[in-house]
């Protein structure tokens, strides 16, 4: 007998498909299970089916004040079933935000900020001092499930005066231990994104990837992508949208899909105030977004799922399969009129909506 029964599911391919939990693990897939189970979910006709949906790029640590959040209040009340907080905490307060992250139902990781405080002022990396390499090793041998990578924000009023060397500190802390995966922030100049770009490498994460500063991947003279942009991209660099207050906007968006480069992964770079006040809200809302400038249900799907657990190698999760984790998002796609806005104040009108019904986490069902 298995402890949860998913049935008359479709995949956003159309694909029919029912799924069998036990243990908090996908055991069986396939288009029709019959057996029994303690708990049958049947979904209606109209709803969809996918692996649980994965916000890689959120701040959620409550005790902080910048940048601080709920983790199932962006999380599975929202339909998503794992987070990843992008560097709001640092090798030194990473421990208490371990202790609160246990306690939530979404499951929650975190990338430590190279910072060892994290962002408890804007400015954490003005200061180098605060770069501890040994300090980050130690986290990651206390918390090694917890911390899947780390995170440098390289932008103006985070470095203060110390250009690229920030970044540079970040690459060596990640090939001493196993070349960890990097996010790193992008913002206002200096320091320059070319030289960003030249340093990151293939697999790096590139977050707020769609901004609309003069720093950022669009040539304002041009209307076009800029060409060291497209090297960092065909070399491997992987480009995240982390929506954020102030980093997401629809026509660099636009112009990059036009000439064929799509974001990878999609993220919201949430924390309270704007997911409060907007422009953000929620995931949904960001993936409405991305849907509305030309990106299909199908593709946006696979880089909430399988992308994100790839990249941060979260090895059980992102997929239907056997021996995966039991993490599933139930959604709805339909028709309505929603007016979506973009960081810097340009809005859009969209008439496709998805909305998530339910989050089921470890096999237990969540309405969202």
């Amino acid at each position: 007998m298995f402890d949860l029964l998913i049935k008359n599911a479709r995949t956003i391919t159309g694909e029919k498909v029912e799924v069998a939990v036990t243990a908090g693990k996908i055991v069986e897939v396939a288009p029709e299970i019959t057996a029994e189970a303690t708990e049958v979910l049947t979904l209606a006709d109209g709803q969809y089916l996918s692996a649980g949906w994965i916000d890689d790029h959120v701040h959620c640590f409550e005790e902080m004040e910048l940048y601080y959040d709920y983790p199932d209040e962006i999380g599975v009340e929202k339909g998503v079933t794992t987070v990843i907080d992008a560097g709001t905490t640092g090798a030194e307060n990473v421990g208490i935000f371990y202790k609160y992250a246990v306690a939530a139902k979404t499951n929650v990781y975190a990338l430590v900020n190279i910072s060892k405080t994290g962002i408890v002022e804007q400015d954490e990396l003005a200061d180098l001092s605060k770069v501890r390499a040994d300090l980050i090793t130690k986290a990651l041998k206390e918390y090694p499930d917890f911390i899947i990578g780390i995170k440098a924000r390289m932008s103006k009023t985070v470095i203060g005066d110390n250009g690229m060397q920030p970044l540079i500190l970040a690459k060596e802390i990640q090939k001493e231990n196993a070349d960890l995966p990097l996010m790193v922030h992008i913002g206002s100049n200096p320091p320059e994104l070319v030289d960003i770009l030249t340093t990151m490498t293939a697999g790096d994460v590139l977050t707020h990837c769609f901004n609309g500063k003069p720093n950022g991947i669009l040539d304002q003279a041009t209307d076009k992508i800029k060409d060291f942009v497209w090297e960092a991209y065909d070399k491997g660099v992987v480009f995240d949208i982390g929506h954020g207050t102030d980093s997401f906007n629809f026509h660099v968006a636009e112009v990059a899909l036009a000439e064929g480069m799509k974001a990878h992964s999609i993220s919201t770079d949430i924390y309270i105030r704007n997911r409060t006040n907007g422009p953000v809200y929620d995931l949904a809302t960001t993936l409405e977004k991305l849907h509305l400038i030309g990106y299909s249900w199908e593709e946006i799907i696979e880089k909430i799922t399988e992308v994100p657990a790839e990249k941060f190698n979260l090895t059980t999760k992102g997929r239907l399969a056997a021996g995966f984790d039991g993490d599933f998002t139930i959604f709805e796609l339909a028709q309505g009129e929603k007016v979506l806005t973009d960081s810097n104040g340009n809005q859009r009108t969209t008439k496709e909506l998805i909305q998530p019904v339910k989050a089921i986490i470890g096999g237990k069902v969540y309405d969202c």
